[in-house]
């Protein structure tokens, strides 16, 4: 009984994902926030490469955690909000499925759609390599960390969005979010060394920049993990509350 009940879940998981992920490749907005981002990290990298002649990627990996703060929320903010307010997201809930597969398959189609928008950002690499001497071990750890951090932004849009019908309002509060937990450590640097401490364990920029330097240390995964998986749950938790 179980294990049909896993299949159903897995089923409607794998349904509502590709759904989702076709919306994106169909949707202008999609395309918009993509070409602003490239356009974004383009100025961010070339004006390290061309103005400081530096072949690396460094610049770009310390304004990452920044700028997927804001492109992240912008390309979640409709999963929830928009099916909301157009109340299909009630027709939804009427088929045959639970929250958690709904949760999971929009969840998956927004990490995915993420990392679409970033994988296009690999083509730095070839400037990189013809005109500098890359140190590979931070390069893998950049992109390492840039997929644990669009794993817990998704996840914090995919919430934000879940609980409010108005798209905008969804934007700002994952923005708010995501920009406390990368900005946290910086922003409170007056406080004393004890507490300093404990807001840079919660800081999503210190844990990126931790991997980043290409060193992995199981308490930064252990960090990301938990923290995606914290707002995952309250994704499932708000449907759930919704539904009721």
């Amino acid at each position: 009984m179980n294990s049909e009940k896993s299949k159903k879940v897995k089923s409607a998981s794998s349904i509502i994902f590709k759904r989702e992920l076709k919306s994106f490749f169909t949707s202008p907005t999609a395309y918009i926030v993509s070409g602003l981002f490239l356009l974004i990290t383009g100025l961010v990298f070339f004006s390290s490469f061309y103005l400081y002649n530096r072949a690396e990627l460094r610049q770009l990996f310390a304004f990452l955690p920044l700028i997927l703060s804001f492109f992240v929320p912008a390309l979640t903010m409709r999963l929830f909000a928009e099916e909301r307010r157009s109340g299909s997201i009630e027709t939804l809930m009427t088929l045959p499925v639970n929250e958690t597969s709904v949760v999971t398959g929009k969840y998956l189609s927004s990490l995915v759609s993420t990392l679409i928008m970033v994988a296009p950002t690999l083509f730095y690499l070839l400037p990189v390599c013809v005109f500098g001497k890359p140190d590979f071990g931070p390069i893998f750890g950049g992109y390492l960390g840039a997929i644990f951090l669009c794993a817990c932004f998704a996840a914090i849009g995919l919430f934000a969005s879940s609980v409010t019908k108005n798209q905008i309002i969804a934007f700002f509060l994952a923005w708010v979010i995501c920009i406390v937990l990368t900005m946290i450590d910086q922003f409170l640097i007056f406080l004393p060394g004890v507490l300093l401490s404990f807001f840079s364990f919660i800081s999503a920029n210190a844990h990126f920049n931790s991997i980043a330097r290409g060193i992995i240390d199981t308490r930064d995964i252990l960090y990301f993990v938990s923290l995606a998986s914290f707002f995952f749950v309250m994704t499932v938790k708000a449907e759930q509350k919704a539904k009721a």
